[in-house]
């Protein structure tokens, strides 16, 4: 179904427009505004008339600033048939086109494409109509162009990458156009459009902002605000395939310290795990893994690959504990008896919902370049002014340090979201943190199964290349243009940077739910034989599950004992199907649509990239939505 073009003014583009655009949309130039390009434009002629000196315009650029351009070209042989100030913006766009590296995706170009036309809808750059019309025509008509990655500094803007896209206007350079790479004058012509030739500032308006920065901040913001809700996703299935305790997560708490993204966090994992059979569950029905043995099950459930232990704690270990022995029984299993869980788990809302504000403050910021003007010089054509360096003001809005920064904070928190759920992945397969699972979520009576000892391994290697990357590049500024720019912002290869890392945090939290899914069958396996065995045998049966603490049978302490076990055999048989939160069942669902439970060791490779897959497409999160929302 074709989109609804996207109307552009120069005021009022959204980062869901722009979304729209980089993903094909059309464009359209709001025609009220178009009042106020064509008046900047012809003020810029009429002072050109004047012999005004106005830089860029009828100066050099940089550092050849103090350079006034001449009535005719100094050597014949130079003259190329086009006007000084033609030649000046041609030369612009031709020699700034330099970026090397591999291609920006298309969706990158487009969004790049979209924001400059709509900075230079806002009346003050000075670019014809036919011009902008003409950048428009290039996008409507599906023609990207080829625009290596690297080679912005982020002030004056995004220049070398801004000049691979006009330069197609040119004819020149190349451009993608129907899937084939052909050069920019061959890509006009498939679409029908003709070369266009630059007139005053026109090279300027088209190569001088920061569209390149900007639009991967806002593809990789809109990607990574995704990651996050899929991440407390993770984060909650993980909760309930350990049987977590909930009370870290309550409303009141977060009352107490509110930040905004640790109450909006809290609330979500709140919301994930409601109706949850395993949050909060009293300890002693968590029984913890123990080596499958030849009799350790009868006929019934002879095929699990686990057998289930607790201790006992006699009535002399119970000293001072007597009331919390009162209200749980005397058994200990997988679940330990604390009221709260490690930090990883615990600390879900203040780690994630830090994570979210850094993604706030990267959407605010890129809001509002979306809709400002950042190229140079700015045009004032009503302003009441005597001198024309008053109407046409040498500023800095191409100076991409507020992006630069902006995307740095996001830099820092990728790291830190990827860390801690590698700390969650790595507590489901360490038996020694797993609170009873089996070590590697795998019953290995054979000792000859890793399970999904090395799904870690590969978590842990990407989390520590997304924090090597983290490094700020704003904080190292290079002067370009023999120091006439002598501080630049590289929020280029920050948002670049971001952009990139994204994809990978998106595998760590793939990783998580791929682990997680098979720890809370595990999980659930494991209650649910305790449940099966309680509700078909007696207290003795049950009694042969208990590895430590048992009394002898002759001992005067075996009455008790057993009374005991009746207890718990009574509150298991008492339990049925045992259930995660109707959210996390859907998204676990989703999960094993494509990728079966475990028992016994198998290739894995197809398995993790079918979880990134799920992860990076959004599947999952859909399921969980569905569920949630209805």
């Amino acid at each position: 179904m074709t989109q609804e073009p996207v109307v552009l003014d120069g005021h009022s583009l959204s980062i869901d427009g722009l979304l729209k655009i980089a993903n094909g949309a059309h464009v359209q130039l709001d025609e009220a505004q178009l009042v106020k390009v064509r008046k900047a434009a012809d003020f810029l002629a009429e002072q050109v008339k004047k012999e005004e000196p106005i830089y860029g315009v009828t100066t050099g650029f940089g550092s050849n600033a103090n350079r006034l351009l001449g009535a005719h070209h100094a050597r014949k042989e130079n003259d190329t048939g086009k006007t000084l100030t033609e030649e000046l913006q041609d030369n612009l766009i031709t020699t700034h086109a330099v970026c090397v590296g591999e291609p920006f995706a298309p969706e990158v170009v487009r969004a790049m494409m979209g924001i400059r036309i709509n900075t230079l809808m806002r009346g003050h750059s000075g670019i014809r109509e036919r011009t902008l019309r003409a950048l428009v025509d290039m996008h409507n008509s599906g023609i990207v162009p080829v625009i290596p990655q690297l080679g912005s500094v982020g002030a004056s803007g995004d220049l070398a990458p801004l000049s691979h896209l006009a330069i197609v206007l040119l004819g020149g350079g190349e451009a993608f156009v129907d899937g084939k790479r052909v050069n920019g004058a061959k890509a006009l012509e498939m679409k029908g459009l003709t070369p266009v030739t630059l007139s005053y500032k026109e090279g300027l308006a088209l190569n001088n902002g920061t569209a390149q920065m900007l639009a991967t901040g806002i593809l990789s913001l809109d990607r990574l605000e995704d990651i996050a809700n899929t991440a407390d996703i993770a984060a909650a299935m993980t909760l309930e395939a350990f049987a977590g305790r909930t009370g870290a997560f309550a409303e009141e708490v977060h009352a107490l310290r509110p930040h905004p993204g640790q109450v909006e966090t809290a609330k979500h994992i709140r919301q994930l795990i409601e109706g949850s059979e395993l949050c909060d569950i009293p300890y002693q029905l968590v029984p913890r893994f123990a080596d499958w043995m030849p009799d350790s099950w009868d006929d019934a459930q002879r095929h699990l690959t686990f057998d289930i232990r607790w201790d006992w704690i006699p009535s002399t270990q119970r000293h001072g504990r007597e009331k919390f022995y009162t209200r749980f029984k005397p058994f200990l299993g997988g679940k330990k008896h604390q009221p709260q869980d490690s930090y990883s788990l615990r600390c879900i809302p203040q780690v994630h919902g830090a994570v979210r504000d850094a993604l706030a403050q990267a959407r605010r910021v890129l809001e509002i370049e979306l809709n400002s003007l950042t190229d140079n010089p700015i045009v004032f054509p009503d302003a009441d002014k005597q001198h024309v360096e008053d109407k046409v003001i040498s500023a800095g809005h191409f100076h991409g340090m507020p992006l630069a920064l902006a995307m740095s904070y996001v830099k820092a928190a990728i790291p830190v979201l990827a860390s801690i759920s590698e700390r969650r992945l790595n507590k489901l397969v360490d038996s020694n943190t797993s609170d009873g699972l089996p070590a590697f979520l795998i019953g290995n009576e054979d000792a000859t199964e890793s399970g999904h000892m090395i799904v870690q391994y590969t978590a842990a290697a990407i989390v520590n290349d997304l924090a090597s990357r983290s490094h700020p590049a704003s904080v190292y500024s290079i002067p370009t243009s023999a120091n006439a720019e002598d501080h630049v912002s590289m929020g280029a290869n920050e948002a670049r940077h971001v952009l990139s890392m994204a994809d990978d945090l998106g595998k760590v939290i793939a990783l998580e739910l791929y682990v997680a899914a098979q720890a809370l069958d595990v999980r659930k396996k494991m209650i649910q034989a305790a449940i099966d065995f309680a509700t078909s045998g007696d207290a003795t049966k049950l009694a042969s599950k208990i590895a430590l603490g048992k009394p002898d049978t002759t001992s005067e302490t075996y009455g008790e004992f057993l009374k005991e076990v009746e207890a718990l055999r009574d509150e298991l048989a008492s339990m049925k199907d045992i259930k995660a939160s109707p959210a996390i069942e859907a998204a676990h669902a989703k999960i094993r649509e494509y990728i079966p439970y475990m028992d016994r060791d198998r290739a894995l490779d197809q398995e993790v990239a079918k979880a990134i897959e799920l992860e990076k497409n959004g599947a999952i999160l859909s399921a969980v939505k569905k569920a949630v929302i209805g």
